[in-house]
């Protein structure tokens, strides 16, 4: 998404790890692997990913460069902010 024009959302799905590699704004997520890191897409990255959990169970926990643990409601988009100047991902929750 570029910000300040007119652009629309890039999607796909993930399966659930430990770490995971989103390339697009709109990440849905299968599985209950709770997620501790989230890779930005590219170096220098500062920006905002949705998650949305397709199966129960989904959570983000603390040990890797999430900040706040999240438990993921089911179908409901949760947006993660990322601070490359703090490397960390915030929630929205």
């Amino acid at each position: 998404m570029i910000p300040g024009t007119t652009s629309k959302l890039s999607e796909r799905s993930y399966a659930a790890a430990t770490t995971i590699f989103p390339k697009t704004d709109v990440a849905y997520i299968t599985g209950s692997t709770a997620i501790a890191t989230i890779v930005p897409p590219y170096e220098g990255f500062s920006g905002i990913l949705f998650v949305v959990a397709t199966t129960t169970g989904l959570t983000a926990v603390t040990t890797g460069n999430v900040q706040t643990a999240v438990t993921f409601t089911i179908n409901k988009p949760t947006t993660l902010i990322y601070s490359k100047l703090n490397a960390k991902w915030y929630s929205s929750t």
